[in-house]
């Protein structure tokens, strides 16, 4: 791990939004690490520690707000910087932010507000 880069832990079930988001990051100069479901990415906060998560709310299994919830309440991932990366409308997400007490949300489909945004919440 290189540790001058700031690092970036994407969750989501779509494997190919997986692929395409980690490769645009990394261009981007950011390290860069993928988990596809849910279960288990407690642990993988806890062993990566991300600068930033970027979850997505419409997961197989277990949700992402329901996720952030569990995230909170875990003594070792409570203060990972959690955000909401989704394909639901803005109002959706802005509700979610609030109830489940992330850092923000990024909606899909905008490679430069993407870009944009997660310099935002790095710098924040």
């Amino acid at each position: 791990m290189d540790y001058g880069k700031k690092t970036i832990l994407l969750i989501d079930g779509d494997e190919n939004l997986l692929a395409a988001t980690r490769e645009l990051l990394k261009k981007d100069g950011y390290e860069v690490f993928t988990h596809k479901i849910a279960f288990g990415a407690p642990s993988v906060i806890d062993i990566i520690k991300p600068d930033l998560v970027l979850l997505d709310i419409n997961m197989p299994g277990l949700a992402g707000d329901r996720l952030s919830y569990l995230l909170r309440s875990n003594k070792m991932t409570k203060d990972a910087p959690v955000v909401f990366y989704s394909s639901n409308d803005e109002d959706t997400l802005r509700v979610a932010v609030s109830v489940n007490k992330v850092r923000g949300y990024i909606p899909k489909g905008n490679i430069f507000e993407l870009r944009k945004k997660v310099q935002h919440y790095l710098n924040s």
